[in-house]
């Protein structure tokens, strides 16, 4: 029993470890299952006779099956993996998804090493909202280039689709840490920030928890003429105008998900105007910012 509770103390360390890293729900989680553990196996606070002096991850590290050499490319093999690379890059512009990356796909049977082949069918995938998918080719490309900071994020964009704010911070910052002052990531970041202070707002009856869009000035908002600016240089803009109407098709069924279809059209036309335009977009967020910090009937300052 000696040596199973060594085991189950070296778990209970790398799950005390991983706290640090999780969001506040898995955390919640993490934290029961070492309350469970620690009372089946009367295993109280830190015991230095059951610390075996190794962490769990170098455990494994040291015993694990080495990775069998994956395929290397031949030259003929990597050219026509480059042609069928530009084919699927093509077929992304004309909104042809699917074949997009069946190119891209066998591009990589082609050459499994090239990370760039993973996060194009990454960036593929996620215009068809498989977000799951877009993270696992992103995590791909990030096991043979870890500082693929491209691959970061989309895999930021992939998490913050799915409401994985604290993953998708995670990733935004890892991407701002290997590219500085990339303004698409820095913009992503506080996108991300906002649709994750609205989701906290939303579950807890919005009180107190949206900073700032409590008394957010709505008429000086809309009189502002860079605003109307931008919303006429968007609206008309055909890209925008298919993804929203075809969005709206597909979720606005009257199920009660049209929050959801709102916030991924959102996501989705904020994507478009950062790839196509990130200082326009850099304009609004400055905009919406003043028109928070000037609330309407807010209290006057103290002389």
């Amino acid at each position: 029993m000696s040596d199973n509770k060594k085991v189950v103390y070296s778990v209970i360390k790398f799950l005390k470890d991983e706290l640090t890293s999780l969001s506040p729900e898995a955390c919640e989680s993490i934290e029961v299952a070492i309350q469970c553990l620690e009372n089946a196996y009367e295993i109280h606070n830190e015991d230095p006779s059951l610390d075996v002096g190794i962490p769990l991850t170098q455990m494994f590290a040291s015993h694990s099956v080495p990775t069998p050499p994956s395929k290397v490319a031949t030259s003929a093999e990597k050219e026509e993996a480059e042609n069928l690379k530009t084919e699927g890059n093509n077929l992304v512009k004309a909104e042809k998804f699917e074949e997009a990356i069946q190119c891209y796909t066998r591009a990589i049977e082609l050459d499994p090493n090239n990370p760039v082949y993973y996060c194009n069918r990454a960036a593929a995938y996620s215009r068809l909202n498989n977000h799951q998918a877009t993270i696992d080719d992103c995590k791909a490309a990030l096991k043979i280039e870890p500082t693929y900071s491209k691959a970061y994020g989309r895999l930021g964009f992939a998490y913050s689709s799915l409401n994985m704010f604290q993953e998708a911070k995670q990733s935004y910052k890892k991407a701002l840490e290997l590219e500085p002052g990339n303004q698409n990531y820095i913009n992503n970041l506080e996108l991300n920030e906002g649709l994750r202070n609205m989701s906290e707002g939303s579950v807890n009856g919005g009180v107190n928890r949206v900073p700032n869009l409590q008394n957010f000035n709505l008429n000086a908002f809309f009189r502002n003429p860079s605003i109307m600016s931008f919303a006429s240089q968007m609206m008309s803009d055909p890209a925008v105008q298919n993804m929203m109407s075809s969005a709206m098709l597909e979720n606005w069924n009257g199920n009660g998900n049209e929050m959801e279809a709102l916030l991924q059209v959102g996501h989705r036309v904020a994507e478009h105007v950062q790839n196509t335009n990130p200082e326009l977009l850099e304009q609004l967020l400055q905009q919406m910012n003043s028109a928070a910090s000037n609330p309407v009937n807010s209290e006057p300052k103290p002389n």
